[in-house]
C-alpha cells in the first residue's frame, strides 16, 4: 500500500490521516509533512495535531522516532499530539515501547477531537524528551 497524507482541520486540530507504511523509506516525507504541519500553525496559534493512524499497516522504529519527535517539537511550543489508532498490533507496539505512556491515544478521530485536554486519558506523561528532534 502506497503511503499518503491527508491534512483537515476538525474542532480546532489538524488532523493527519496517514495511510499505508511509516517505514525507513516514508519517514522522511512523513517527517516532512507533520513539520508542514506544525509550522503553518506557529507562530500565530498552537500547534494542536491529531495523528490518525487507523490506515497505517505498519510501522517501524524509524516511524516512532518521528512520532516521538513531533510529539517533542509540539509540546516544546505548548501544544497538544494525540494518536487514533484501532490496530491490535500497533496498540501492542506502543505499550511496548511506552510510547501511550507519552502519547494520548483514542478509538476515533471525534473521541481525540471533542473536548478540553482534562477529557484526555490519563496517560499524559509529557517527558518526551528522550526522542530525536524531527
Amino acid at each position: 500500500m502506497d503511503f499518503n497524507v491527508i491534512v483537515a482541520s476538525q474542532n480546532g486540530w489538524e488532523v493527519l490521516s496517514i495511510s499505508g507504511e511509516i517505514d525507513m523509506a516514508t519517514a522522511p516525507q512523513f517527517r516532512k509533512q507533520l513539520l508542514d504541519t506544525i509550522n503553518a500553525s506557529l507562530p500565530t496559534i498552537t500547534p494542536k495535531l491529531v495523528l490518525n493512524l487507523t490506515s497505517v499497516d505498519f510501522i517501524d522504529s524509524t516511524g516512532l522516532g518521528v512520532l516521538l519527535g513531533a510529539t517533542k517539537r509540539v509540546r516544546g511550543a505548548g501544544g497538544d499530539i494525540r494518536l487514533v489508532q484501532n490496530n491490535p498490533r500497533l496498540a501492542e507496539l506502543l505499550a511496548m515501547t511506552r510510547l501511550d505512556q507519552i502519547i494520548d491515544v483514542f478509538a476515533s478521530v471525534a473521541e481525540a477531537t471533542e473536548g478540553a485536554a482534562a477529557d484526555a486519558p490519563s496517560n499524559t506523561n509529557s517527558d518526551a524528551s528522550t526522542g530525536n528532534d524531527l
